[in-house]
């Protein structure tokens, strides 16, 4: 039986500092050695000092009062803060003892970052591991997946067909006993690993920064696990409102919209399992092109920003920070400030999942499809995309028909996945949020105490 690395308990995570100091130092030692298995300890929103990697975004990008800060996912190991909830989602597993190693095989329903960081955990854990995706999906995205080890299995469509994937995986599930699915759609671990992780460190990002609360948190979903963040958020600042953003060309949540579209990562065309829907106050539209377009201004606009009052060295501090998706969610928060009057002193905090290096693909073809983007395509861009950002297609979900809406359409998605009704209704209190929540102390009991079990 092959011996599997144990990496960090849920508290590490979030708290870094607390890992023993000799492991942290040699895995701050490792950062760069991509595939050593130290790296499951930096898994963490921290840096090397402790403190939340993050941006307050310049005022005169984003043409509101308010203080937009991004938490940025580029520095988690993989890329991405989705190795969080893929590491979360297999050390439960094997705690639990439903994943043995040596005995299964890990699959990965995703579009992208998930899968990477599925195939990522999985060659540092050594499990072998399918990640089954879109079959139109970046190159960079499907380039690292292999890179990692993992094999791919691919299923017809674009973002907007992961249901696809869902079927697939569950389909080879049952037809292969060793195949265990780390299902981040379904699986409550991507919930805790976002509420705990994600959400203080959201908390701890606006210290020092306007009022050092949170007015609002801005995510779209993918899985919706990053959604609950807003849950941590709302404990600690019971005013805070939650908005949950997609695509609007894929309107799924808002009028049960069903088209394609091009933000890598959200917009799944359905309500996810893990999606505490009694937490979700708003629902807002951002147009895929939109945030394309955004992320060039941000790549490859300094001239046409610096005009705006944005100079080299902010722009510089800002270009590789970005992937589709996490304009996406700057324009959410921008919309959402406009709309909610939110001034110099409130916060709005949102996430960039990824950094630029998986998305030059996606620059290539919106260049092929343009007639031209020269600085004055691109100012017109920034005026239009930041600037021009309004408060329209934003839905307010927090009275009753709304809720009653969105809990039918999550059973109509996942009846059909064989899960009970009762399971469902019970979803509807926030007694079973809280309580999935809590397993957290037991996990890191059980963590700790096989990790110490593997070292003796």
């Amino acid at each position: 039986m092959r011996k599997i690395p144990f990496g960090p308990t849920y508290a590490e995570m979030l708290n870094p500092q607390t890992i023993e100091p000799d492991v942290r130092r040699r895995a701050l030692a490792a950062a760069d050695d991509e595939l050593n298995p130290l790296n499951l300890f930096n898994i963490t929103w921290k840096n090397h000092e402790g403190t939340v990697n993050k941006i307050v975004l310049p005022k005169a990008l984003t043409g509101v009062d308010a203080n937009i800060v991004v938490l940025l996912g580029k520095d988690f190991p993989s890329g991405s803060h989705k190795v969080g909830p893929a590491y979360a989602t297999l050390i439960e597993g094997c705690v639990d003892g439903d994943i043995v190693p040596g005995e299964h095989t890990i699959l990965g329903p995703s579009t992208g970052n998930f899968g990477i960081g599925v195939s990522y955990i999985c060659n540092l854990m050594n499990y072998d591991a399918i990640v089954i995706m879109p079959d139109t999906m970046s190159k960079e995205r499907y380039d690292r997946i292999k890179r990692y080890g993992a094999k791919l299995e691919l299923t017809p469509g674009t973002e907007s067909d992961v249901i696809l994937t869902l079927e697939k995986t569950h389909d080879m599930v049952k037809k292969h006993k060793n195949y265990r699915a780390l299902a981040q759609f379904e699986l409550m671990p991507n919930y805790r690993f976002h509420r705990h992780v994600t959400g203080h460190s959201a908390i701890e990002a606006v210290r020092g920064v306007g009022n050092e609360r949170i007015a609002l948190f801005a995510s779209a979903p993918g899985s919706a696990g990053t959604l609950a963040a807003g849950d941590a958020i709302k404990e600690a600042f019971p005013e805070a409102k939650i908005a949950a953003l997609e695509p609007y060309e894929c309107s799924t949540l808002t009028d049960g919209g069903r088209g394609q579209h091009r933000i890598e990562g959200i917009g799944d065309k359905m309500c996810t399992l893990i999606h505490n829907i009694l937490t979700t106050d708003f629902l807002v539209l951002i147009e895929d092109e939109a945030s394309v377009r955004g992320l060039k201004v941000l790549r490859d606009g300094k001239a046409v920003l610096a005009k705006h009052g944005i100079d080299e060295e902010a722009f510089n501090a800002m270009r590789d920070l970005f992937g589709v998706s996490g304009i996406c969610n700057i324009l959410g928060a921008i919309k959402m400030a406009k709309h909610l009057n939110l001034g110099p002193e409130d916060n709005v905090v949102t996430v960039a999942t990824d950094g630029f290096d998986r998305y030059d693909s996606v620059i290539e073809e919106l260049e092929s499809r343009s007639l031209e983007t020269s600085d004055h395509v691109l100012e017109r861009w920034f005026k239009d995309v930041f600037l021009g950002a309004d408060a329209k297609h934003i839905n307010d979900v927090r009275h009753a028909e709304a809720k009653a809406r969105l809990f039918k359409q999550k059973e109509d998605d996942w009846l059909k996945f064989g899960y009970a009704q009762n399971y469902l209704d019970a979803m509807k209190s926030m007694t079973f949020w809280n309580e999935e929540y809590a397993k957290i102390d037991a996990y890191d009991e059980r963590i700790r105490q096989q990790r110490k079990d593997e070292n003796t």
